[in-house]
C-alpha cells in the first residue's frame, strides 16, 4: 500500500465516523491480545450526541440526540503445549453499529468462528407524511391531501449479519474452508408510485424492506513446491418476504389510484433468486523464472419465483423463469528470459449468456416504444493484456503493455436508444519508474485507449399496434456514453520523497482526457483530473504529525436532443432545442492531524478533516428563437470534522478515555425543496447540520 493510498483510508475513517472511541479501544485491545495472549481488556462508559442529526449518525446510529452507552471488550487465552487460541472480542455494543465475534483456532491446524455484525442506515431525510402502514406491504393513503393530519417519520434500514466459518489443514498442501452468512436486512426507504388518468404525479408508497440473503461458500485448497490450487462452490439465495405492495387510497384521491381497475396496485417488489458458482483457479512453476496461472467458473442465476397475479397479465406462464448462465476463463503466463526483462501476458473470456424465454407479456397493449416482449441481455467479453519490464542503470525500470479487450451483445427488435452489437478498446501504455533510490522514488506513466465499434443499429418504433405490431423507424442520433467511439489519452505521475529521517512528502497526479467523435450529439469531451499531496513529520520521539490534500476535478460535455421526427432529424425549434451541457464535479478534502504523548502516561491524538464536493450541471439550449427551460443550479456539499482523543493512564493496567467530536455538515442541495407528492407528503432535509460529541469511559487490562 503506497502512503497516498493511506491519505484516503485516513479520510474514509472520518468520513464514516463508525466506531468512534471503539476504534482506538480496538487497536488498543488487539495489541494487548498479541503482547499479552492471556488475558484481555473492557472499555466502558458513556458518550453524548448534541441534537438530532441526519448526516453524523447515518451509518454508527448516534443519529439523535442523548446518550449512548459505550462497551468494547476483548479476551483472549493461549495453550502454549498446543498451540491453540480462543478469543472473543465486541465493539461498539452500546450503537446500531455494533460487532461481535468468538473464535477457536490451533495455529496450522483447524479454526472455527462465529461473528454477528449488525450494520444500521439512517435516511438523511425526514418524510413528513400521512401514509399509514409504512414499513409493511399495505399501505394507505389518506385523502384531502392538505387537510389529511400528518407527521415526521425517519427512514431507516438494518442489517443483522451472522457469519459462521471452519477451516481445516489436512497437511501435505491441503486445507479446506467453510464459510455460512445469513443476512437479515429490514426496514423501509423512499418510493413512489406515478398517477394514471392524466394527473401526472406521483404518491408517496415507501418500498418495504424484508430481504433475507443466505451465503454459503466452500474451497478446498492445494499448496506444492510448483503448483498450486484452490476450488470451490459459492452459492447465493435471496428471499424477499413482501412479494407486492398493496396501496389503498381513501375517496378524494387522484383518479385512477386504488384499488380499482387501472390502479397500480399491487406493486411487484424485487423477487427471490439464486446463483451457484464453481471455480478452480491456480499456477504452475515450470522453473524457478517461468508461471502459469489459470482460472475456470462456471455461474447459473434463476429467478423463477411466482407472479403476483399470474392470470391478469394474460400470459400462460407463472413466473419469469429467468435463468443466466456464465463461463469464464483465464489464463496468464509470466517468466523472465534474461536478466532484467520479464514479461506478462493474459487471456480472458466472459459469456453472460442470458436464457430466459422470450415472451409477450401485454399481448393486448402496445406503445411506441415496446411490444409487450421481455429482452434478454447476454454480452460475450475477450480481453487479453501483454505486458514487458526491463530493468535500466541507476534504478529505472521502463515497462510497456497492450490492453485489448472486445464486448458482443445481443439485440431486438425494438430499440428506443442508439445501439451498436459490438465494441472494442485497444490500450497501449508506457511507464518508467524508479524505486531503488533512498531519498526520491516514482514513476510516470503515459496510456492510449482508442475504443470503437460495429456500425450502429438503427433505432425501432412501433408505429401501428397490429397484430403483429408495424415496426418503423425511430430517430438514431445520441450516442449512449459506454459505446460511444472514444479517445482517451492518460498521464499518471507519483513521487514519494523522504527529504530526512524524520520528514516524508508523496505526490500523485492524475490527468485523463476524453474525444468523443463520429456523430452530431451525444458526449463530446470530457476531462479527469486529480491531485494529492500527503506528507508526514516526526516533531520528537513522542510526537508526530501528518497533513493531505487533495482536488479532483471532473468534467464532461455533451448535445442532447430534445425530440427528433420518425426519420432521425433534431428540429433544434422554441418548443424542441437541442441542449448542451457541461457537467463538472469538484472534490477538495484536506487534513492534518498529531499524535503523541503529554507524559509517559497521557497520550494524545487529534485531527481535522475538511470535504467539498460541488456539482456543476451548466445546461442550456442552443440559440433557437425563446428558447425554452431554466439551467439547473449547482449543488455544493461540505464537512468539517474535529476529532480529539486522549487517553490517561490511573496505574500501569486501568485509566480513562475522552472523546470529543465536532462534525458541522452543509448543502444546499435543491432536489427536495420543492418537491410534493399528490399526497401531500414532503421529504424534508436540514441543510445545515452541527453536533457536537462527546464519549468518556474508563478501560481496564487483566491477566
Amino acid at each position: 500500500m503506497t502512503k497516498t493510498s493511506t491519505q484516503w483510508l485516513r479520510y474514509a475513517a472520518f468520513a464514516g465516523l463508525a466506531v468512534l472511541p471503539a476504534a482506538h479501544a480496538q487497536v488498543d485491545a488487539e495489541v494487548t491480545a498479541l503482547t499479552n495472549p492471556n488475558g484481555g481488556s473492557v472499555n466502558l462508559g458513556l458518550g453524548y450526541v448534541s441534537k438530532d442529526n441526519g448526516r453524523f449518525g447515518q451509518y454508527n446510529g448516534l443519529n439523535e440526540k442523548g446518550g449512548y452507552g459505550i462497551l468494547d471488550f476483548n479476551w483472549a487465552n493461549r495453550d502454549d503445549s498446543t498451540g491453540t487460541w480462543m478469543r472473543a472480542w465486541g465493539r461498539n455494543i452500546g450503537y446500531d453499529s455494533r460487532e461481535l465475534q468468538w473464535e477457536h483456532n490451533r495455529q496450522g491446524d483447524w479454526g472455527y468462528f462465529i461473528n454477528y455484525n449488525q450494520i444500521p442506515r439512517y435516511s438523511p431525510y425526514t418524510i413528513n407524511t400521512g401514509v399509514q402502514g409504512i414499513g409493511t406491504a399495505n399501505l394507505n393513503i389518506p385523502y384531502p391531501a392538505a387537510t389529511s393530519p400528518k407527521s415526521d417519520v425517519q427512514l431507516k434500514t438494518e442489517r443483522d449479519i451472522l457469519t459462521l466459518g471452519a477451516s481445516k489443514n489436512f497437511g501435505a498442501g491441503w486445507d479446506v474452508q467453510v464459510r455460512f452468512r445469513n443476512e437479515e436486512k429490514d426496514g423501509a426507504r423512499i418510493f413512489g408510485r406515478g398517477t394514471t388518468g392524466g394527473t401526472g404525479g406521483f404518491e408517496f408508497t415507501p418500498d418495504p424492506i424484508h430481504y433475507k440473503t443466505n451465503i454459503i461458500e466452500a474451497t478446498v485448497g492445494y499448496s506444492g513446491a510448483q503448483f498450486q490450487m484452490t476450488g470451490g462452490y459459492y452459492g447465493t439465495w435471496f428471499t424477499n418476504e413482501n412479494m407486492a405492495l398493496r396501496i389503498n387510497n381513501q375517496p378524494g384521491g387522484p383518479t385512477g389510484l386504488g384499488t380499482g381497475a387501472g390502479a397500480f396496485t399491487p406493486i411487484g417488489l424485487p423477487p427471490g433468486n439464486e446463483s451457484h458458482q464453481f471455480f478452480v483457479s491456480g499456477g504452475y512453476s515450470f522453473t524457478p523464472t517461468t508461471r502459469a496461472t489459470f482460472k475456470l467458473a462456471s455461474q447459473r442465476q434463476r429467478q423463477d419465483e411466482a407472479f403476483i397475479l399470474p392470470t391478469a397479465i394474460g400470459v400462460n406462464r407463472s413466473s419469469l423463469g429467468g435463468r443466466v448462465d456464465t463461463t469464464q476463463a483465464q489464463l496468464g503466463l509470466t517468466m523472465r528470459p534474461m536478466a532484467g526483462l520479464s514479461l506478462l501476458a493474459n487471456l480472458r473470456y466472459d459469456d453472460r449468456n442470458d436464457k430466459t424465454p422470450v415472451v409477450d407479456y401485454f399481448p393486448t397493449v402496445v406503445t411506441g416504444t415496446a411490444t409487450g416482449v421481455n429482452e434478454p441481455r447476454s454480452v460475450k467479453t475477450t480481453a487479453g493484456k501483454l505486458e514487458a519490464s526491463y530493468a535500466l542503470p541507476m534504478g529505472f525500470r521502463v515497462i510497456g503493455g497492450l490492453d485489448y479487450e472486445e464486448k458482443k451483445r445481443n439485440t431486438s427488435d425494438i430499440r428506443v436508444v442508439s445501439f451498436r452489437e459490438k465494441t472494442d478498446e485497444t490500450t497501449w501504455r508506457v511507464e518508467l519508474r524508479r524505486s531503488l533510490s533512498e531519498t526520491v522514488n516514482g514513476s510516470v506513466q503515459y496510456a492510449s485507449s482508442r475504443r470503437r465499434g460495429s456500425d450502429w443499429v438503427t433505432t425501432t418504433q412501433v408505429t401501428a399496434a397490429g397484430p403483429p405490431p408495424v415496426i418503423g423507424i425511430g430517430s438514431n442520433l445520441v450516442d449512449p456514453l459506454h459505446l460511444a467511439d472514444r479517445d482517451r489519452d492518460k498521464v499518471r505521475l507519483m513521487l514519494d520523497w523522504a527529504a530526512t529521517e524524520a520528514f516524508s512528502m508523496q505526490f500523485a497526479y492524475d490527468d485523463a482526457r476524453d474525444d468523443y467523435n463520429d456523430r452530431n450529439l451525444g458526449p463530446r469531451k470530457g476531462k479527469q483530473q486529480l491531485f494529492s499531496v500527503d506528507a508526514n513529520y516526526q516533531f520528537t520521539p513522542e510526537w508526530q504529525g501528518f497533513a493531505y490534500g487533495s482536488w479532483s476535478d471532473l468534467r464532461a460535455d455533451q448535445v442532447t436532443c430534445v425530440a427528433a421526427s420518425g426519420v432521425g432529424v433534431c428540429p433544434n425549434t422554441a418548443a424542441s432545442p437541442i441542449w448542451e451541457s457541461s457537467f463538472r464535479n469538484k472534490g477538495d478534502a484536506f487534513g492534518l492531524g498529531a499524535r503523541g504523548k503529554f507524559a509517559a502516561n497521557f497520550d494524545f491524538n487529534a485531527s481535522l478533516n475538511f470535504t467539498k464536493d460541488r456539482g456543476e450541471f451548466n445546461q442550456s439550449p442552443l440559440a433557437v428563437p425563446n428558447p425554452i427551460g431554466t439551467p439547473l443550479p449547482n449543488i455544493e456539499y461540505n464537512r468539517t470534522t474535529l476529532n480529539l482523543n486522549g487517553k490517561y493512564a490511573l496505574m500501569k493496567n486501568a485509566g480513562i478515555r475522552v472523546q470529543y467530536i465536532y462534525d458541522r455538515f452543509k448543502t444546499d442541495d435543491f432536489t427536495w425543496t420543492q418537491w410534493v407528492y399528490t399526497d401531500g407528503t414532503r421529504v424534508l432535509q436540514n441543510q445545515t447540520q452541527t453536533v457536537h460529541f462527546i464519549g468518556v469511559s474508563g478501560y481496564y487490562e487483566f491477566r
